[in-house]
């Protein structure tokens, strides 16, 4: 069966399973899904994911859910060890960084972006944006870092699915109207993701 992804092409967790789609060359339906389109809070779609979140995909193995569990498993299962190694310890350097996207990175910039693109009166605290800023900046001096290291890609030479999660992410950071340092690295890795049809179509598709 064709692969059938539920999401909404603004969602930046769905973007990362269209990007990867777009890398393996993988051809899918995707049927919109979250705020503004079908609910996800329905008996039939918590039957799918009982988070009530997208993505969600499905294919002739059954239903999966979790942006970078949905990418690892596209990867794995099309043979790309060039964006998952198969081997322990490069795919150990890949999903390190997947990981920290996930967990160390998007816990910084929630305030800052629920405040300032999507203007949610809850997080309107002055203090706790201003802290907010402070450390998703330093969150992307830590990438910069990497990428100073490497000089290409998050996990090395090539690209990963690493880039994937942290390119999007890097368009959010860019995005997003508020005081940021100017990170060569990232600029530089930036323009390099820019020749990637995946990144110009999904990392770049207007809303952050």
């Amino acid at each position: 069966m064709t692969l059938r992804i539920l999401g909404k092409a603004s969602s930046i967790n769905v973007r990362k399973v269209l990007w990867t789609c777009a890398e393996i060359g993988l051809p899918y339906t995707l049927e919109a899904y979250g705020s503004g389109y079908e609910p996800t809070d329905t008996a039939a779609f918590l039957a799918l994911n009982p988070n009530g979140l997208v993505p969600v995909i499905e294919d002739s193995e059954g239903v999966l859910w979790e942006s970078n569990t949905i990418c690892r498993y596209l990867a794995s299962r099309h043979g790309r060890d060039d964006l998952l190694p198969s081997a322990p310890r490069p795919r150990a350097l890949v999903e390190r960084w997947m990981d920290w996207q996930a967990t160390e990175l998007n816990t910084a910039w929630r305030t800052p972006f629920m405040a300032l693109v999507r203007r949610d009166s809850a997080y309107a605290d002055p203090a706790s944006i201003a802290a907010g800023i402070d450390r998703w900046n330093a969150m992307m001096a830590i990438l910069d870092g990497q990428l100073a290291a490497t000089g290409a890609y998050v996990a090395g030479e090539h690209f990963t699915l690493a880039d994937v999660g942290l390119g999007l992410s890097a368009n959010r950071w860019l995005e997003t109207p508020m005081a940021r340092p100017d990170y060569p690295a990232i600029a530089a890795w930036v323009e390099r993701l820019m020749v990637r049809p995946g990144f110009r179509e999904h990392g770049r598709n207007g809303t952050p």
